[in-house]
């Protein structure tokens, strides 16, 4: 007997689905932010900062992209409360979020950083610029320009690994299309669905990324 697609039973429950998608971009766009931020830092202390924070932000770094994403999100979920820090699911899937995009961020940062003419260095300081202000006005904005693509690329790779936070109950769009294929046993048909929402949302967000090179840096991001 042939499988008859039925995609109205799934999309009865276009509320969950509508809710999924705005939790999912809640959490890229908060893990972005929050994630460069942390790897801007981090790229700083291992490439211009005091030799007393490069240890514990290697182990980071190496700690994260060392292991996988959901056990992130478990151990800070389930195990901090141990520790007195209670957290809600989307909390917590922010947090993993930030960390883990944090730690690859660094990395890639580090890259344009190194890359970077040792003339500019120089530049700077005989401006009497302190490290940081080096940093910050010569160094960062060219790194991040040379980095752009690759860094893009990471963000959606983050996006798309967003959907194990259903793991924690995160209401996210892997989330909706569990729940709607357990009020309506259509799992195919849920998803596809699923499948073609995080599609659209990795091909919104690249595009968007790219305009921001465009803006920011003033030539395409490829």
């Amino acid at each position: 007997m042939a499988y008859k697609f039925d995609f109205g039973a799934v999309f009865d429950y276009t509320p969950v689905l509508l809710k999924g998608i705005v939790v999912t971009t809640e959490l890229i766009v908060f893990g972005a932010l929050a994630g460069i931020a942390v790897g801007i830092a981090c790229a700083w202390a291992r490439t211009q900062g005091p030799r007393a924070l490069r240890v514990p932000v290697t182990a980071y770094v190496e700690l994260i992209r060392n292991t996988p994403f959901l056990i992130q999100l478990f151990f800070i979920f389930f195990g901090l409360p141990a520790l007195g820090m209670s957290l809600t699911e989307m909390q917590a899937a922010c947090l993993a979020m930030a960390l883990n995009l944090g730690a690859y961020s660094c990395e890639i940062i580090r890259a344009g950083i190194v890359a970077t003419h040792r003339g500019q260095f120089e530049a700077g300081a005989s401006l009497a610029m302190s490290r940081i202000q080096v940093f910050r006005h010569v160094i960062l904005k060219p790194a991040l320009a040379r980095i752009w693509p690759a860094l893009s690329s990471q963000i959606v790779i983050v996006m798309l690994g967003s959907a194990v936070c259903s793991q924690i109950s995160v209401e996210d769009v892997s989330f909706a299309a569990a729940y709607i294929q357990s009020r309506n046993f259509r799992a195919f048909e849920s998803y596809i669905v699923a499948t073609l929402t995080y599609l659209a949302l990795a091909l919104i967000l690249r595009q968007l990324l790219r305009m921001l090179g465009r803006h920011w840096f003033g030539r395409p991001a490829r």
